[in-house]
């Protein structure tokens, strides 16, 4: 067996101290990306080291998180059985639409001494898919400037209050008062962000996970594995009812023009994505 490399190694200590423990909390510790942490787990477990990676999950929970995928249309079950179409690399095109369709029409019979009633439709479980005398749905912000609070659910299904409370741009400062030293050409730029889980269910992330610096070019700058004491970071989960703050610090090219914070409840961009907008 081959020895393995320092973060591997790295990491098999860490997991050594419990024995047993969540890949994201291993991430966690370590400062890593935990999609990396498990791939490491899962091929330090195939090279014949005591390492069983696994998996466990709330039932209930993973089914609420599929019942809100299915209405915003991101889920519609297990793909149909059939030929399997690689997808080659370039813009992304929608070939079949799946789920479920619109009624068909039919003629409706007149009733005597009735009043037409006008009704509109829109896709099945959106929010259009409602009789007009009936009321609307409250449409949903997701973007935002320095200071305001945006709404978004969680994979678990908790209701999320994000406030953008302060960017800190340049955080130079508070970056070598903790004891650490910047490159040359580079800055630090700490983001101080609240969460409010105004739900019954429990938020089980990390809330700054997927926080990120959006440039100018168009590139994103993810956070730096460091913490500042004068600026604690996010604590793991928010339970419901409660309110966590917590500051993520970066660090980028000193000419690198930040343009907007963006979070995300995932790695890649989607409807529950919040994007607050930088004044020059």
């Amino acid at each position: 067996m081959v020895a393995p490399d320092p973060v591997d190694a790295r990491l098999l200590a860490v997991l050594a101290e419990s024995g047993r423990a969540a890949v994201h909390e291993l991430a966690q510790r370590l400062g890593m990306d935990p999609r990396e942490a498990a791939m490491r787990l899962i091929t330090l477990s195939g090279s014949g080291l005591p390492v069983l990676v696994g998996v466990e999950c709330d039932p209930n929970g993973v089914r609420r998180a599929l019942a809100n995928a299915a209405a915003y249309g991101n889920y519609f079950g297990p793909p149909q059985s059939g030929p399997y179409a690689v997808h080659q690399s370039g813009p992304h095109q929608v070939q079949q639409q799946y789920g479920p369709q619109g009624p068909v029409s039919q003629p409706f019979p007149a009733q005597p001494q009735a009043q037409p009633q006008q009704a509109t439709w829109g896709p099945p479980q959106s929010a259009g898919w409602v009789r007009a005398d009936q009321p609307q749905p409250k449409p949903v912000s997701r973007t935002g400037k320095i200071g305001s609070s945006l709404e978004a659910d969680s994979l678990e299904g908790a209701h999320l209050q994000i406030q953008l409370v302060e960017v800190v741009d340049p955080a130079d400062f508070l970056f070598t008062a903790a004891g650490y030293k910047l490159a040359d050409g580079e800055r630090a730029v700490v983001v101080h962000t609240e969460v409010t889980n105004a739900s019954q269910v429990s938020y089980t992330s990390l809330p700054d996970m997927y926080l990120v610096l959006v440039t100018k070019t168009g590139e994103t700058v993810t956070k730096a594995p460091v913490s500042l004491s004068s600026r604690p970071a996010h604590k793991l989960g928010v339970q419901p009812g409660e309110t966590a703050g917590g500051h993520t610090v970066f660090v980028l090219p000193d000419e690198t023009q930040v343009i907007q914070v963006r979070w995300s409840v995932r790695p890649e961009v989607d409807l529950n994505t919040l994007v607050w907008t930088i004044d020059d």
